[in-house]
C-alpha cells in the first residue's frame, strides 16, 4: 500500500502549476488552458500572488526566476534583486545614529525589481501581453478576494502602527477604520488602478515587445517611479524606534533593470542541482550536497536522528561559509569554485561529529580573508527550548503579538507546461507590514537592504549599486542531463534548508514529490539571521513534532538545543517535475493555502 499523503501528487501531461496560494495556482492554469506557456503563466501567478498574498509580497518586492526553456540545453537566472541606490552608504546610515540595517521603513528600501523582471520574462519567454497577465491580479484587487487568515494576523500584529504611524496603510489594510476579516472579501482598488494605468500608458506602443518594455518604462521611470520617491522624502517610523526618510531617487529607479545569469550547478548522483549565485544563498544548497556526497546518506531513515543529525551539522557548516563569503559577485570576489569543490568539502566532512556543534566554523580558503560580522551588539538568543528563526520580519519589535504573528515571509510558484518550459520563482519584500503604502499607488517598497550590515569590509557590506545578499532561493534539477524539477519554498534562511531535506527525501529516499513535501521537517537557527535583529541561536534546531519522541529524544542526547513546534508548523514547499511524458506536481498543506493543479 502506498504511503497516506495529506493531498495527491498531481500528475497529467498538459500543464502543472504548483504555488503557495490556490488562486495563484488556478490563475497559472487558466493561462495554460487558454493557451500561454509555463513563462505567460507564471508571469500572471506571480501578479495574482502579489495581490492575494500581501503579508508575503507585493509589487515592490524582488524576485529570481529560475527557468530552462524549451529546446535550450541549460537553465537560466533572471535576478529581479534589486540593488542599493545611490545614496545608501554605511557613512549616511552611520550619520543616522544606526549600527544595523532597520528592518522596515525607508531606509530599508533597495529598488523594487519584480514588476520589471517578471515582464522581462514575459517579453523574451512568453507568449501574451501586458493586460492579460495583469488580468487576474486586477480583477482580485478590484472585486475582492478572501483573506486567509494568516493575513489578518499579520495586519493586527501592526494595526497600531498603523493607525499611529502609517495612516496610507491604515487607509487600505483597516477598511472603514475596523480590522479586516476573514468572512469577507478583501480589495484594493488602488493596486488595480495602478495596473490600468501601466496598461493605457504602454498601449500606444506599436508591437508586444515594445509594450512591454514601455511598461517596464512607466514603471521605472514614470508615475511609478516618481510616487515611490517622492514618497520615501517623507521620514515615516522604522524598526529602529525612530523615523526617518529613505534615499531611494529616480536615476536609482532608472537607472537599473533586471538581468540574466547563468546559475551555478553541483552534480549529485544522477542529478544536477541549479541555483542562484552568491549574492543568494543558493550556493548554500549546492555546498550542503557536496558535504553531504561524503555520506552515505541514502543508507539513513529519512526520519530519524543520524540523517537529522547529519543534514543539520552539514547545514552548519554551509552556512558559515555563507557568512564569511557571500556577497553580490559583480563586487565581492567569492570563492565559489573552491567553495563548491571536493576536496575542500571532504575536509569540511570531516568536522561533523557525532555531537552537536555550536560554533561558527567557515572555512580557510587561501587567499581569501576569513572575517565574521560582529555579532557582539546584536539582540540575545531566544530563550532555549522556544521555537524561533523561522521567518522573515514583520513589525515584531513593536509588540509581543507582533511578534508571535510574525510567521510569513514569502511566496514561491512552480510551473511546467507540455512543451517542457519549466519555471521556479520566489517573489518576496514588499510586505504590508514591513513597508508603508504609497497612497498613489496601492503599494509600498521592498525592504530587502535589511541584508546588509552596516559594518566595513565584510562581503555582504552595504554599498551604493550592489545587491544584497538575499535568502530568495529558487532550484531546478536535471535528471540523466535532461530537464527534471523545479521547486522552493518561503522561510528567509529556512529555504535552502527545507529545499534540501525534501530533494534529499524525493532523490535518495524515493519518495514521490508529495510525500516529500509532507514528510516531517526540521531546520538550524545556529547561524545569524540575515533579518533583523540579525540573531543567532547557536545550536538551536527547531522540529515539526511528528519526527517522534525517539528521534527527538536521540538529538537531545546528540547535544542539540532542540525546540518542538508542531505537528505541521515548519514550510511551505512547492514542486514539479517532467519525468518523460508525465507531469507531476505537489505542494504543502501546512498554512492551508498552498495547492498543486494540473491534468
Amino acid at each position: 500500500m502506498s504511503p497516506f499523503t495529506t493531498r495527491p501528487e498531481i500528475r497529467g501531461t498538459f500543464g502543472v502549476v504548483a504555488s503557495t496560494h490556490w488562486l495563484a495556482s488556478s490563475v497559472g492554469m487558466a493561462v495554460l488552458e487558454r493557451g500561454g506557456n509555463a513563462f505567460d503563466a507564471a508571469v500572471a501567478a506571480g501578479f495574482a500572488l502579489q495581490i492575494v498574498e500581501p503579508h508575503l509580497n507585493g509589487p515592490g518586492g524582488d524576485v529570481p526566476i529560475l527557468f530552462n526553456a524549451a529546446g535550450e540545453d541549460m537553465p537560466r537566472l533572471l535576478c529581479g534583486q534589486g540593488v542599493a541606490p545611490a545614496g545608501a552608504s554605511i557613512a549616511h546610515y552611520r550619520s543616522e545614529g544606526l549600527d544595523i540595517m532597520p528592518a522596515t521603513g525607508h531606509l530599508a528600501a533597495v529598488v523594487p525589481g519584480s514588476f520589471a523582471a517578471w515582464l522581462t520574462l514575459l517579453r523574451d519567454y512568453g507568449t501574451l501581453e501586458v493586460a492579460d497577465v495583469l488580468a487576474p491580479a486586477i480583477a482580485y484587487a478590484r472585486d475582492g478576494y478572501p483573506l486567509v487568515p494568516r493575513i489578518v494576523e499579520a495586519i493586527a500584529s501592526v494595526e497600531d502602527l498603523f493607525r499611529q504611524h502609517w495612516p496610507s496603510s491604515a487607509a487600505i489594510y483597516l477598511p472603514g477604520g475596523a480590522l479586516p476579516s476573514t468572512d469577507t472579501l478583501f480589495r484594493n482598488p488602488v493596486i488595480a488602478d495602478t495596473w490600468d494605468r501601466v496598461i493605457a500608458e504602454a498601449n500606444g506602443a506599436p508591437t508586444r515587445d515594445a509594450r512591454i518594455d514601455a511598461a517596464i518604462r512607466v514603471f521605472h521611470e514614470g508615475f511609478i517611479a516618481e510616487a515611490l520617491t517622492d514618497f520615501v522624502r517623507e521620514p515615516v517610523l522604522d524598526s529602529s524606534g525612530r523615523a526617518h526618510a529613505g534615499v531611494l531617487t529616480m536615476d536609482d529607479m532608472a537607472g537599473w533593470r533586471p538581468g540574466y545569469e547563468t546559475p551555478l550547478s553541483l552534480g549529485y548522483g544522477d542529478f544536477e542541482v541549479f541555483k542562484g549565485g552568491a549574492w543568494s544563498q543558493g550556493p548554500v544548497f549546492l555546498q550542503q550536497l557536496a558535504l553531504l556526497k561524503t555520506v552515505d546518506i541514502a543508507a539513513m531513515d529519512p526520519n530519524g536522528p543520524d540523517f537529522v543529525h547529519t543534514v543539520i551539522e552539514v547545514a552548519k557548516l554551509a552556512f558559515a561559509d555563507r557568512e564569511a563569503y557571500y556577497g553580490d559577485p559583480d563586487w565581492v570576489d567569492v570563492p565559489i569554485a573552491t567553495l563548491l569543490g571536493d576536496d575542500y568539502n571532504r575536509a569540511r566532512a570531516a568536522l561533523v561529529s557525532d555531537r552537536a556543534s555550536f560554533d561558527l566554523l567557515p572555512g580557510a580558503i587561501d587567499g581569501y580573508p576569513l572575517r565574521l560580522p560582529d555579532l557582539s551588539g546584536i539582540a540575545a538568543a531566544a530563550a532555549p527550548g522556544t521555537v524561533g528563526g523561522a521567518g522573515e520580519p514583520t513589525m515584531a519589535q513593536y509588540s509581543k503579538r507582533a511578534l508571535e504573528a510574525a510567521t510569513g515571509d514569502t511566496c514561491h510558484v512552480d510551473v511546467i507546461d507540455r512543451h517542457g518550459n519549466m519555471v521556479a520563482a520566489t517573489p518576496s519584500g514588499g510586505w504590508l507590514q514591513s513597508s508603508p503604502v504609497v497612497p498613489e499607488l496601492g503599494f509600498g517598497l521592498t525592504t530587502r537592504a535589511q541584508m546588509f550590515w552596516l559594518e566595513e569590509g565584510l562581503p555582504a557590506s552595504l554599498a551604493p549599486g550592489k545587491r544584497p545578499r538575499s535568502t530568495l532561493s529558487p532550484s531546478l534539477a536535471h535528471r540523466d542531463g535532461k530537464p527534471y524539477m523545479v521547486w522552493g519554498t518561503p522561510g528567509g534562511d529556512q529555504q535552502d534548508q527545507w529545499t534540501v531535506t525534501q530533494f534529499l527525501r524525493h532523490a535518495d529516499h524515493g519518495m514521490n514529490l508529495q510525500e516529500a513535501v509532507d514528510a516531517p521537517l526540521f531546520h538550524s537557527a545556529h547561524f545569524p539571521s540575515s533579518f533583523y535583529p540579525r540573531q543567532a541561536q547557536p545550536g538551536r534546531l527547531v522540529v515539526e513534532d511528528r519526527l517522534g519522541t525517539e528521534t527527538i529524544s536521540e538529538l537531545e542526547v546528540r547535544g542539540h538545543d532542540v525546540a518542538v513546534d508542531g505537528p505541521w508548523a515548519i514550510g511551505r514547499m512547492c514542486a514539479a517535475s517532467r519525468d518523460g511524458e508525465m507531469l507531476k506536481a505537489a505542494a504543502t498543506p501546512r498554512g492551508m493555502q498552498g495547492y498543486a493543479v494540473g491534468r
